[in-house]
């Protein structure tokens, strides 16, 4: 069965009934994890989570059938989460399927996949079977979901704090949940006893604005302005930014710029274009300068090749630690001499 971004809710619960096997891809990774947790929590008896991920599986296909059809020390129930890039669960997958025998739920989230992949096209037509695909949300509907966990952890939020959070958090749900959790605390809210929050409180708990943290350098090197990016590189050395953490703001963007320029078209006038979405507050008025850039520069086949450096970029960070800075201020200049402009 395939669900959309608009129906998934509806169809979860059937799904987690009488599916075995959880496909959550788009380049909403946020969104696709939500989904994910949403359906373990629907679940009969979850059990214990066992963790693979998209790499080791693509090196050992025949590895989740048995660990699917494995059973516990203690017979207890079980259910296996996989975290993976584009199609590297296919093969898996499909051992998967042609093997014999009960075996427990399965929920992958694969970034970079989309419905119309290998592993998905496998498994959309198959009544066991999930796959749905999450698109970035815009800044609209994420300050509309801030609010509304908000109201159910009890605090009450203008519609200025939400976008604010929303905001500072990327468009990431998981992010903006955080925040709305640490301010219900600094505030002593809670359903029965709801607060008001004011702009002093959400300073108070030290919730970053959108031109701190990670921002300036995803502008510097996506619009590729290359005098910037040692200063840039500096300040995310010395205030340790986590490379990883960063690197995802990155791949926000580019999901982002992939979503504009589907809407946009090609032969569509990019800063009218911007402007547009702007207008109808679907994107913040203040990223109008770097998405008309960036758009400008990252379209068709350049922006593919961009996000594929960006997944290769993540898989050499999370396989090297220890130099995850160096890589990534590595790539990142690569990029942004890529985007310069051609004098």
């Amino acid at each position: 069965m395939k669900a959309t971004q608009k129906d998934f809710k509806s169809i979860a619960p059937r799904a987690a009934r009488e599916a075995g096997v959880f496909f959550f891809c788009g380049p909403d990774e946020a969104g696709a994890t939500d989904a994910a947790h949403q359906i373990v929590s629907l679940l009969a008896d979850p059990g214990e989570r066992i963790e693979l991920s998209g790499s080791d599986l693509k090196r050992d296909p025949v590895r989740l059938g048995d660990e699917a059809r494995s059973i516990s020390l203690f017979g207890d129930k079980r259910h296996i989460w996989v975290r993976a890039a584009g199609d590297e669960v296919h093969d898996a997958v499909e051992t998967l399927l042609g093997g014999a025998g009960a075996a427990c739920p399965v929920v992958i989230v694969a970034s970079s996949a989309t419905d119309k992949s290998r592993t998905a096209k496998l498994l959309a037509a198959r009544g066991d079977a999930l796959v749905a695909m999450f698109w970035p949300p815009d800044l609209k509907s994420v300050a509309g979901a801030v609010r509304g966990m908000a109201d159910a952890a009890g605090v009450t939020l203008s519609g200025d704090l939400a976008e604010r959070i929303a905001r500072a958090a990327l468009l990431d749900t998981r992010l903006a949940a955080s925040e709305v959790t640490k301010l219900a605390l600094y505030l002593d809210a809670g359903p029965q006893a709801p607060r008001t929050a004011r702009a002093e409180d959400l300073d108070a708990i030290g919730a970053p604005c959108e031109d701190d943290g990670f921002m300036p350098l995803v502008n510097a090197v996506l619009s590729g302005e290359t005098g910037k990016l040692r200063g840039e590189l500096r300040r995310m050395h010395e205030q340790g930014i986590n490379p990883v953490g960063l690197l995802l703001a990155f791949e926000r963007r580019a999901a982002q710029l992939a979503q504009l320029a589907a809407r946009l078209g090609p032969h569509g006038k990019v800063r009218e274009f911007i402007e547009a979405e702007s207008n109808a507050r679907r994107v913040f008025w203040k990223d109008q300068r770097d998405l008309i850039q960036q758009l400008a520069t990252w379209r068709g086949k350049r922006l593919a090749r961009l996000v594929d450096r960006l997944i290769d970029l993540h898989r050499q960070l999370l396989a090297n630690s220890q130099n995850a800075e160096l890589l990534l201020a590595h790539g990142l200049a690569e990029i942004a001499r890529f985007a310069a402009p051609r004098g």
